[in-house]
């Protein structure tokens, strides 16, 4: 059951996220939503930073979905091999690509659920490459970042990330929600962190119940 949630309170939390991180954006680095989409399924239990480290040579390599459906799994796997979970990850690269060549004519599909059935791709994945490369509000991206800030500020009760995605899309404007993620990852990454939260340095302490916080 969702909690009961002060829907004016949050708008003000939103407010000051966005006047203290007006540039926030995503952080893989990517040209275009090809690009997006295989630097998202790297970053499944993978920080963003060692993604970027990865992918200019994978893009290099694999310019474009015919090419990388056409790829070799082995050499992937050594090219992308330090984000961990490698084998299953160039297993599902070269399964995207495959099927974006076979059912998509080498395009990304603008749509959730045929961006869902591509492999290694969820409902995050998918979130991400439609709000970013094409400004649609799709659902809100939860991440580690979102979903413990989520749970700190009192938006949700949940640790199950769609759950939490719910509670979320139900408390905030459609408008809202592709930038909503991108403020809340960078204040989890500056101020609000996993094991030392900053409270007394955050500037939302007096809107923050500090839900679960050690």
């Amino acid at each position: 059951m969702a909690m009961k949630l002060n829907k004016e309170k949050s708008q003000t939390v939103l407010k000051k996220l966005k006047k203290k991180y007006p540039d926030a954006h995503c952080a893989l680095e990517h040209e275009n939503a090809y690009q997006l989409l295989l630097a998202t399924i790297l970053s499944a239990q993978c920080t963003d930073e060692r993604v970027n480290q990865v992918t200019p040579f994978l893009f290099a390599s694999y310019p474009n979905p015919k090419s990388l459906a056409a790829a070799d799994q082995q050499e992937v796997e050594k090219i992308i091999h330090s984000t961990g979970f490698y084998k299953n990850k160039a297993k599902n690269l070269i399964g995207a690509a495959q099927k974006l060549v076979d059912l998509h004519h080498s395009e990304i599909p603008q749509d959730l659920e045929k961006l869902v059935e591509l492999p290694g791709v969820g409902r995050k994945t998918a979130n991400v490459v439609l709000g970013n490369c094409f400004g649609l509000a799709t659902g809100v991206v939860v991440d580690t970042h979102v979903g413990r800030l989520s749970q700190r500020l009192g938006w949700t009760r949940h640790e199950d990330p769609i759950r939490i995605e719910k509670d979320l899309m139900k408390l905030f404007d459609t408008k809202e929600w592709v930038m909503l993620s991108h403020y809340l990852i960078q204040h989890g990454r500056t101020t609000c962190k996993a094991r030392s939260p900053g409270c007394d340095e955050c500037f939302l302490f007096d809107l923050c119940p500090r839900n679960k916080v050690k």
